[in-house]
Protein backbone atom coordinates (compact mmCIF):
# COMPACT_ATOMS: atom_id res chain seq x y z
CA UNK A 1 0.00 0.00 0.00
CA UNK A 2 1.44 3.58 -1.26
CA UNK A 3 1.41 5.99 0.60
CA UNK A 4 -1.47 8.00 -0.90
CA UNK A 5 -3.67 5.05 0.16
CA UNK A 6 -2.80 5.44 3.86
CA UNK A 7 -3.24 8.67 4.20
CA UNK A 8 -7.05 8.32 2.57
CA UNK A 9 -7.75 5.62 4.78
CA UNK A 10 -6.45 7.28 8.16
CA UNK A 11 -7.81 10.88 7.32
CA UNK A 12 -11.17 9.56 6.74
CA UNK A 13 -10.78 7.43 9.82
CA UNK A 14 -10.24 10.46 11.77
CA UNK A 15 -13.02 12.19 10.73
CA UNK A 16 -15.59 11.91 13.77
CA UNK A 17 -13.28 13.13 16.17
CA UNK A 18 -14.32 16.78 17.29
CA UNK A 19 -11.72 17.57 20.18
CA UNK A 20 -8.95 19.01 18.75
CA UNK A 21 -9.61 22.99 18.56
CA UNK A 22 -6.29 24.53 19.71
CA UNK A 23 -6.27 27.68 21.23
CA UNK A 24 -4.39 28.62 24.18
CA UNK A 25 -1.00 27.76 22.80
CA UNK A 26 1.99 30.47 22.20
CA UNK A 27 4.79 29.02 20.27
CA UNK A 28 6.84 32.20 18.39
CA UNK A 29 9.38 31.80 15.80
CA UNK A 30 12.75 30.49 17.12
CA UNK A 31 16.08 30.39 14.52
CA UNK A 32 16.85 26.96 13.15
CA UNK A 33 13.34 25.94 13.47
CA UNK A 34 10.27 26.03 11.10
CA UNK A 35 6.38 26.98 12.02
CA UNK A 36 4.58 28.67 14.87
CA UNK A 37 2.00 28.80 16.91
CA UNK A 38 0.15 31.75 18.38
CA UNK A 39 -2.92 32.57 20.20
CA UNK A 40 -4.21 34.90 17.16
CA UNK A 41 -4.53 31.94 14.68
CA UNK A 42 -5.19 29.57 17.41
CA UNK A 43 -7.98 26.75 15.84
CA UNK A 44 -8.04 23.40 13.91
CA UNK A 45 -8.99 21.70 10.74
CA UNK A 46 -11.40 23.69 9.25
CA UNK A 47 -12.15 25.57 12.13
CA UNK A 48 -11.42 29.16 12.96
CA UNK A 49 -9.07 31.60 14.34
CA UNK A 50 -9.74 34.41 16.52
CA UNK A 51 -9.57 36.82 13.76
CA UNK A 52 -12.14 34.92 11.88
CA UNK A 53 -9.76 33.15 9.72
CA UNK A 54 -10.39 29.34 8.71
CA UNK A 55 -7.12 27.12 8.92
CA UNK A 56 -6.26 24.13 9.22
CA UNK A 57 -4.65 20.63 10.81
CA UNK A 58 -3.34 17.18 9.81
CA UNK A 59 -6.24 15.54 11.35
CA UNK A 60 -5.13 12.00 10.80
CA UNK A 61 -4.64 8.34 12.84
CA UNK A 62 -1.45 6.61 13.51
CA UNK A 63 -2.99 3.21 12.13
CA UNK A 64 -6.83 2.51 12.40
CA UNK A 65 -5.91 -1.16 13.46
CA UNK A 66 -7.38 -1.47 16.76
CA UNK A 67 -7.25 -3.96 19.31
CA UNK A 68 -10.49 -3.00 20.69
CA UNK A 69 -14.12 -3.54 20.04
CA UNK A 70 -15.98 -0.73 20.61
CA UNK A 71 -19.44 -1.18 18.86
CA UNK A 72 -20.06 2.13 17.87
CA UNK A 73 -16.39 2.82 15.79
CA UNK A 74 -15.54 2.32 12.42
CA UNK A 75 -12.54 1.21 13.75
CA UNK A 76 -13.47 -1.25 15.88
CA UNK A 77 -11.70 -4.98 15.24
CA UNK A 78 -14.57 -7.00 14.48
CA UNK A 79 -15.42 -4.83 11.71
CA UNK A 80 -14.64 -5.56 8.15
CA UNK A 81 -12.47 -2.44 6.91
CA UNK A 82 -9.69 -1.68 5.27
CA UNK A 83 -6.73 -1.21 7.75
CA UNK A 84 -3.47 0.97 7.37
CA UNK A 85 -0.64 2.09 9.76
CA UNK A 86 1.93 4.77 9.37
CA UNK A 87 5.37 4.27 10.35
CA UNK A 88 6.62 7.49 12.21
CA UNK A 89 9.02 8.04 9.54
CA UNK A 90 6.14 7.65 7.17
CA UNK A 91 3.80 10.43 8.63
CA UNK A 92 6.47 12.83 10.13
CA UNK A 93 7.53 13.16 6.73
CA UNK A 94 4.24 13.80 5.37
CA UNK A 95 3.01 16.29 8.06
CA UNK A 96 6.36 18.11 7.13
CA UNK A 97 5.46 18.16 3.42
CA UNK A 98 2.18 19.38 3.92
CA UNK A 99 3.46 22.30 6.19
CA UNK A 100 6.43 23.28 3.60
CA UNK A 101 3.56 23.03 0.80
CA UNK A 102 1.27 25.28 3.00
CA UNK A 103 -1.59 23.16 3.10
CA UNK A 104 -1.46 22.95 7.56
CA UNK A 105 -0.68 24.72 9.96
CA UNK A 106 0.02 21.83 12.18
CA UNK A 107 -0.93 18.73 13.45
CA UNK A 108 -3.49 16.70 15.22
CA UNK A 109 -2.95 12.76 16.27
CA UNK A 110 -4.75 10.14 17.13
CA UNK A 111 -4.53 6.38 16.64
CA UNK A 112 -6.29 3.22 17.17
CA UNK A 113 -5.26 0.67 19.38
CA UNK A 114 -2.32 -0.71 17.56
CA UNK A 115 -1.84 -4.03 20.15
CA UNK A 116 -1.93 -2.20 23.60
CA UNK A 117 -1.55 1.16 24.80
CA UNK A 118 1.90 1.12 25.59
CA UNK A 119 3.04 0.51 22.30
CA UNK A 120 0.89 2.77 20.56
CA UNK A 121 1.79 5.86 22.59
CA UNK A 122 5.59 4.84 21.98
CA UNK A 123 5.08 5.04 17.89
CA UNK A 124 3.59 8.46 18.52
CA UNK A 125 5.92 9.53 20.58
CA UNK A 126 8.52 8.66 17.92
CA UNK A 127 6.70 10.02 15.36
CA UNK A 128 6.52 13.53 17.25
CA UNK A 129 9.93 13.43 18.22
CA UNK A 130 10.95 12.93 14.38
CA UNK A 131 8.88 16.42 14.06
CA UNK A 132 10.46 18.11 17.06
CA UNK A 133 14.23 17.33 16.82
CA UNK A 134 14.87 16.18 13.20
CA UNK A 135 12.69 18.14 11.29
CA UNK A 136 12.44 21.33 13.91
CA UNK A 137 9.31 21.39 13.69
CA UNK A 138 7.84 24.22 15.88
CA UNK A 139 3.74 24.46 14.95
CA UNK A 140 0.97 23.26 16.59
CA UNK A 141 0.72 19.39 17.43
CA UNK A 142 -2.51 17.85 19.67
CA UNK A 143 -1.82 14.09 20.20
CA UNK A 144 -4.73 12.07 22.18
CA UNK A 145 -3.64 10.30 24.84
CA UNK A 146 -4.82 6.63 24.75
CA UNK A 147 -6.85 5.26 27.79
CA UNK A 148 -4.30 2.82 30.27
CA UNK A 149 -1.08 4.40 28.57
CA UNK A 150 1.85 4.10 31.44
CA UNK A 151 2.14 7.85 32.84
CA UNK A 152 5.79 8.01 31.96
CA UNK A 153 4.32 7.88 28.65
CA UNK A 154 2.29 10.37 28.81
CA UNK A 155 4.40 12.51 30.23
CA UNK A 156 6.81 11.95 27.37
CA UNK A 157 4.15 12.91 24.94
CA UNK A 158 2.67 15.67 26.92
CA UNK A 159 6.54 17.55 26.38
CA UNK A 160 5.88 16.85 22.24
CA UNK A 161 2.72 18.45 21.58
CA UNK A 162 1.17 21.17 22.93
CA UNK A 163 -2.29 19.72 23.58
CA UNK A 164 -3.43 16.57 25.15
CA UNK A 165 -6.99 15.12 25.32
CA UNK A 166 -8.57 11.40 26.33
CA UNK A 167 -11.60 10.71 24.83
CA UNK A 168 -14.32 9.67 27.78
CA UNK A 169 -16.74 9.34 24.28
CA UNK A 170 -19.41 7.38 26.30
CA UNK A 171 -20.72 9.67 29.05
CA UNK A 172 -21.94 6.64 31.94
CA UNK A 173 -19.73 3.90 33.58
CA UNK A 174 -22.99 1.67 31.72
CA UNK A 175 -22.25 2.92 28.39
CA UNK A 176 -18.86 2.29 28.78
CA UNK A 177 -19.92 -1.50 29.84
CA UNK A 178 -22.09 -1.98 27.38
CA UNK A 179 -20.81 -0.33 23.89
CA UNK A 180 -16.86 -0.46 24.70
CA UNK A 181 -16.31 -3.37 27.17
CA UNK A 182 -12.25 -3.10 26.61
CA UNK A 183 -12.20 0.66 27.98
CA UNK A 184 -13.03 1.27 32.03
CA UNK A 185 -13.82 4.53 33.60
CA UNK A 186 -10.60 4.45 35.64
CA UNK A 187 -8.27 4.08 32.61
CA UNK A 188 -10.24 6.67 30.73
CA UNK A 189 -9.49 9.43 34.26
CA UNK A 190 -6.09 7.93 35.18
CA UNK A 191 -3.92 10.01 32.73
CA UNK A 192 -6.48 12.92 32.72
CA UNK A 193 -5.43 13.15 36.34
CA UNK A 194 -1.82 12.79 35.76
CA UNK A 195 -2.21 15.25 32.67
CA UNK A 196 -3.75 17.69 34.94
CA UNK A 197 -0.79 17.51 38.01
CA UNK A 198 1.84 16.97 35.91
CA UNK A 199 0.73 20.78 34.34
CA UNK A 200 0.53 21.94 37.64
CA UNK A 201 4.27 20.67 38.85
CA UNK A 202 5.04 22.30 35.10
CA UNK A 203 3.95 25.57 36.06
CA UNK A 204 5.68 25.66 39.27
CA UNK A 205 8.84 24.12 37.42
CA UNK A 206 9.06 27.29 34.91
CA UNK A 207 8.65 29.84 37.81
CA UNK A 208 11.39 28.50 39.31
CA UNK A 209 13.76 27.61 36.25
CA UNK A 210 12.93 29.90 32.74
CA UNK A 211 14.38 27.00 30.41
CA UNK A 212 13.01 24.19 31.99
CA UNK A 213 10.59 21.92 29.12
CA UNK A 214 7.12 22.68 28.47
CA UNK A 215 4.32 20.26 28.94
CA UNK A 216 1.09 20.28 27.21
CA UNK A 217 1.20 23.91 27.23
CA UNK A 218 -2.58 24.19 26.09
CA UNK A 219 -3.76 21.58 28.43
CA UNK A 220 -6.03 18.75 27.73
CA UNK A 221 -9.34 18.68 26.08
CA UNK A 222 -11.90 15.38 25.65
CA UNK A 223 -14.98 14.60 23.63
CA UNK A 224 -18.06 12.74 24.49
CA UNK A 225 -20.50 11.14 22.19
CA UNK A 226 -24.27 12.70 22.17
CA UNK A 227 -26.37 9.93 20.96
CA UNK A 228 -25.30 6.79 20.86
CA UNK A 229 -26.68 5.78 24.58
CA UNK A 230 -29.36 6.94 26.74
CA UNK A 231 -27.91 8.92 28.88
CA UNK A 232 -30.12 12.71 29.68
CA UNK A 233 -28.56 15.85 28.76
CA UNK A 234 -28.83 17.01 32.41
CA UNK A 235 -26.25 13.53 33.14
CA UNK A 236 -23.42 14.64 30.57
CA UNK A 237 -23.87 18.39 31.79
CA UNK A 238 -22.93 17.35 35.39
CA UNK A 239 -20.10 15.09 34.00
CA UNK A 240 -18.70 18.52 31.68
CA UNK A 241 -19.09 20.58 34.86
CA UNK A 242 -17.34 17.68 37.25
CA UNK A 243 -14.52 17.66 33.96
CA UNK A 244 -14.08 21.35 34.24
CA UNK A 245 -13.90 21.68 38.09
CA UNK A 246 -11.35 18.21 38.92
CA UNK A 247 -9.61 18.08 36.06
CA UNK A 248 -8.98 21.45 34.76
CA UNK A 249 -10.06 20.91 31.35
CA UNK A 250 -9.78 23.98 28.22
CA UNK A 251 -12.85 22.35 26.70
CA UNK A 252 -14.78 19.37 26.13
CA UNK A 253 -16.54 18.73 23.01
CA UNK A 254 -19.53 17.01 22.05
CA UNK A 255 -20.00 14.82 18.93
CA UNK A 256 -23.32 14.12 17.85
CA UNK A 257 -23.55 10.10 17.22
CA UNK A 258 -23.68 9.47 13.48
CA UNK A 259 -24.75 5.86 12.78
CA UNK A 260 -21.63 4.38 10.90
CA UNK A 261 -22.09 0.28 11.89
CA UNK A 262 -25.25 -1.66 12.19
CA UNK A 263 -25.68 -3.02 15.82
CA UNK A 264 -29.17 -3.85 17.96
CA UNK A 265 -27.48 -1.76 20.53
CA UNK A 266 -26.98 1.81 18.67
CA UNK A 267 -29.02 3.92 16.33
CA UNK A 268 -30.28 2.83 13.18
CA UNK A 269 -27.96 3.71 10.46
CA UNK A 270 -30.57 5.63 8.46
CA UNK A 271 -31.32 7.59 11.92
CA UNK A 272 -29.86 11.55 11.89
CA UNK A 273 -27.58 12.47 14.02
CA UNK A 274 -28.81 14.47 16.82
CA UNK A 275 -27.25 18.15 15.78
CA UNK A 276 -29.92 20.32 17.48
CA UNK A 277 -28.85 18.12 20.77
CA UNK A 278 -25.11 18.70 20.12
CA UNK A 279 -25.97 22.29 19.87
CA UNK A 280 -27.80 23.38 23.16
CA UNK A 281 -25.11 21.27 24.56
CA UNK A 282 -22.19 23.51 23.17
CA UNK A 283 -24.46 26.46 24.21
CA UNK A 284 -24.67 25.40 28.04
CA UNK A 285 -20.87 24.41 27.72
CA UNK A 286 -20.69 28.45 27.02
CA UNK A 287 -22.97 28.99 30.30
CA UNK A 288 -20.48 26.95 32.48
CA UNK A 289 -17.93 28.41 31.45
CA UNK A 290 -18.21 31.86 30.59
CA UNK A 291 -21.93 33.40 32.51
CA UNK A 292 -21.73 31.70 36.20
CA UNK A 293 -23.61 29.09 35.80
CA UNK A 294 -24.38 26.26 37.72
CA UNK A 295 -25.86 22.63 35.38
CA UNK A 296 -28.23 22.44 38.08
CA UNK A 297 -29.59 25.88 37.43
CA UNK A 298 -30.16 24.92 33.67
CA UNK A 299 -31.50 21.27 34.01
CA UNK A 300 -33.01 18.93 37.21
CA UNK A 301 -34.65 15.52 37.16
CA UNK A 302 -38.16 17.17 36.25
CA UNK A 303 -36.41 18.81 33.19
CA UNK A 304 -34.08 16.20 32.52
CA UNK A 305 -33.07 17.67 28.82
CA UNK A 306 -32.81 20.52 27.25
CA UNK A 307 -36.03 22.22 24.99
CA UNK A 308 -34.99 22.20 21.02
CA UNK A 309 -37.09 25.13 20.39
CA UNK A 310 -35.43 27.87 22.71
CA UNK A 311 -31.48 27.88 23.82
CA UNK A 312 -30.97 27.07 27.47
CA UNK A 313 -30.51 31.08 28.85
CA UNK A 314 -33.74 31.36 27.50
CA UNK A 315 -35.27 28.29 29.01
CA UNK A 316 -33.81 29.51 32.36
CA UNK A 317 -35.40 32.38 32.32
CA UNK A 318 -38.79 31.36 31.15
CA UNK A 319 -38.41 29.38 34.37
CA UNK A 320 -37.27 32.37 36.76
CA UNK A 321 -39.34 35.12 35.58
CA UNK A 322 -39.64 36.09 39.21
CA UNK A 323 -36.19 37.41 38.72
CA UNK A 324 -37.39 39.95 36.12
CA UNK A 325 -36.90 42.46 34.17
CA UNK A 326 -33.34 43.50 35.22
CA UNK A 327 -33.24 47.56 35.20
CA UNK A 328 -30.06 47.64 32.74
CA UNK A 329 -28.82 51.07 35.06
CA UNK A 330 -28.41 49.22 38.14
CA UNK A 331 -28.16 45.68 37.79
CA UNK A 332 -24.52 44.15 38.57
CA UNK A 333 -22.10 42.42 35.27
CA UNK A 334 -23.72 38.74 36.86
CA UNK A 335 -27.13 39.79 36.89
CA UNK A 336 -27.00 40.86 33.36
CA UNK A 337 -25.08 38.34 32.11
CA UNK A 338 -28.34 36.20 33.38
CA UNK A 339 -30.43 38.26 30.66
CA UNK A 340 -30.61 36.44 27.28
CA UNK A 341 -29.45 38.56 24.86
CA UNK A 342 -26.37 40.21 26.57
CA UNK A 343 -23.15 38.22 26.61
CA UNK A 344 -20.00 39.09 28.41
CA UNK A 345 -18.99 41.95 26.03
CA UNK A 346 -22.09 43.98 25.23
CA UNK A 347 -22.74 43.18 29.68
CA UNK A 348 -19.04 45.03 30.28
CA UNK A 349 -20.06 47.76 27.42
CA UNK A 350 -23.18 48.48 29.19
CA UNK A 351 -21.04 49.11 32.74
CA UNK A 352 -18.66 51.49 31.15
CA UNK A 353 -21.21 53.31 29.06
CA UNK A 354 -24.51 53.85 32.05
CA UNK A 355 -20.95 56.09 33.65
CA UNK A 356 -21.64 58.68 31.72
CA UNK A 357 -25.42 58.32 30.39
CA UNK A 358 -28.77 56.72 31.15
CA UNK A 359 -29.15 53.98 28.17
CA UNK A 360 -32.05 53.92 26.16
CA UNK A 361 -33.21 50.58 23.94
CA UNK A 362 -31.65 51.97 20.95
CA UNK A 363 -28.06 52.23 23.14
CA UNK A 364 -28.44 49.11 24.05
CA UNK A 365 -28.45 47.30 20.17
CA UNK A 366 -25.37 49.62 19.80
CA UNK A 367 -23.83 48.37 22.11
CA UNK A 368 -23.99 44.28 21.12
CA UNK A 369 -27.49 43.51 23.04
CA UNK A 370 -29.76 40.94 21.00
CA UNK A 371 -32.74 43.23 21.57
CA UNK A 372 -35.04 40.07 19.80
CA UNK A 373 -34.31 38.36 22.97
CA UNK A 374 -33.77 40.97 25.92
CA UNK A 375 -36.37 43.19 25.49
CA UNK A 376 -38.53 41.14 27.29
CA UNK A 377 -36.28 41.06 30.56
CA UNK A 378 -34.72 44.72 30.56
CA UNK A 379 -35.81 47.88 31.85
CA UNK A 380 -34.06 50.98 30.70
CA UNK A 381 -35.01 54.00 33.58
CA UNK A 382 -37.80 52.08 34.54
CA UNK A 383 -39.28 51.49 30.73
CA UNK A 384 -39.47 48.73 28.62
CA UNK A 385 -39.81 49.30 24.92
CA UNK A 386 -42.85 50.76 23.70
CA UNK A 387 -45.73 48.65 22.38
CA UNK A 388 -44.24 45.62 23.23
CA UNK A 389 -47.09 43.23 24.20
CA UNK A 390 -46.96 39.75 26.16
CA UNK A 391 -48.08 37.66 28.74
CA UNK A 392 -46.38 34.74 30.69
CA UNK A 393 -48.52 32.86 28.26
CA UNK A 394 -47.06 33.86 25.21
CA UNK A 395 -43.44 34.80 25.84
CA UNK A 396 -42.13 31.17 25.06
CA UNK A 397 -44.29 31.25 21.96
CA UNK A 398 -42.77 34.68 21.06
CA UNK A 399 -38.69 33.57 22.13
CA UNK A 400 -39.52 30.17 20.14
CA UNK A 401 -40.43 32.00 16.90
CA UNK A 402 -37.23 34.57 17.35
CA UNK A 403 -35.18 31.12 18.16
CA UNK A 404 -36.26 29.62 15.08
CA UNK A 405 -35.69 32.29 12.52
CA UNK A 406 -32.38 32.73 14.20
CA UNK A 407 -31.18 29.81 13.31
CA UNK A 408 -32.60 27.29 10.08
CA UNK A 409 -32.34 23.81 10.89
CA UNK A 410 -29.74 23.44 7.81
CA UNK A 411 -27.48 25.95 9.88
CA UNK A 412 -27.30 23.40 12.45
CA UNK A 413 -24.25 21.59 11.64
CA UNK A 414 -22.24 25.04 10.66
CA UNK A 415 -22.80 26.60 13.99
CA UNK A 416 -22.94 23.60 16.20
CA UNK A 417 -19.41 24.39 17.37
CA UNK A 418 -19.24 27.82 17.35
CA UNK A 419 -22.47 29.37 17.47
CA UNK A 420 -21.87 30.96 21.12
CA UNK A 421 -25.11 32.13 23.09
CA UNK A 422 -26.14 35.82 24.39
Amino acid sequence: MDLLEKLAILTDAAKYDAACTSSGVHRSFQPGRIGNTTSSIAGCCHSFSGDGRCITLLKVLLSNCCAYDCKYCVNRCSNDTRRATFTPRELAELTIGFYRRNYIEGLFLSSGVLGNPDYTTEQMIRTLRLLREEYRFNGYIHAKAIPGTAPELVEQLGLLADRLSVNIELPSQEGLQTLAPDKTKQAILRPMGFIRNRSVENKEELTKYRHAPVFAPAGQSTQLIVGATQDTDRHILHLTQSLYTRYHLKRVFYSAYVPVVEHSLLPALDTAPPLLREHRLYQADWLLRFYGFRAEELLNEEQPDFNPLLDPKCNWALGHLEQFPVEVMRADYELLLRVPGIGPVSAKRILSARRTSHLRFEDLKKLGVVLKRAQYFLTCCGHMPQGLRFSADTLQRQLEDVEQKRLPPQELQQLSLFDCVG
